[in-house]
């Protein structure tokens, strides 16, 4: 995209104001993991930059998981602007009546989605920082070392019957589309 996707306007305010405004009550903390904390401050929420630099998405996870002082933790990236509550809010669920498990992950037509997952801090930080150290960098990389529960596309089509929650801008043309989705949803 050219910029920080997350400032982006998003049919008048932030794309991350809109994702935050969308998830907002489902969770007792939010924090940001940001590097570039200065261009966050208006959100007056706390910021934590890359406890490791340079990691992308794993290494964003690990700040997330490290940083969050809940036992149970809602990772979503900045770029879906469509991240659903419903089902973080079943993921939690999930881990909250089995203590054997460790993340609950949603899959769509694409593959797993990390970034749009719950969490148990205990046991995924250490998995997470394990394979940070050697040398992983795929988000999903450290899911053999923890009980990963598999949300199915049947299942998440009745949290999400639009099939928009896994939906991200990483293009003018997909963000500009995300707008028109979210217009048209507003409406009807």
């Amino acid at each position: 995209m050219g910029s920080d996707k997350a400032l982006l306007d998003f049919d008048g305010q932030t794309l991350i104001e809109h994702l935050l405004v969308r998830l907002d009550g489902i969770a007792l903390e939010t924090i940001i993991t940001t590097n570039h904390p200065d261009r966050y401050q208006f959100l007056k929420l706390p910021l934590f930059p890359d406890v490791l630099p340079g990691r992308g998405a794993l290494g964003g996870i690990y700040t997330a998981l490290q940083a969050a002082a809940q036992p149970l933790v809602a990772v979503v990236a900045c770029d879906m602007p469509f991240a659903n509550p419903a089902i973080l809010r079943a993921g939690r669920d999930i881990l909250l009546a089995d203590p054997g498990l460790d993340a609950v992950i949603p899959s769509s037509e694409h593959g797993l989605e990390p970034l749009h997952a719950v969490y148990r801090r205990a046991t995924c930080l250490p998995a997470v920082k394990a394979a940070i150290e050697s040398g992983q960098w795929k988000a999903i990389s450290w899911h053999g070392d923890v009980n990963v529960r598999v949300l199915f596309p049947a299942e998440i089509v009745q949290l999400d019957p639009d099939s928009s929650a896994f939906m991200n801008v990483n293009t003018p043309q997909e963000l500009m589309a995300a707008i028109e989705h979210a217009r048209q949803s507003a409406e009807g």
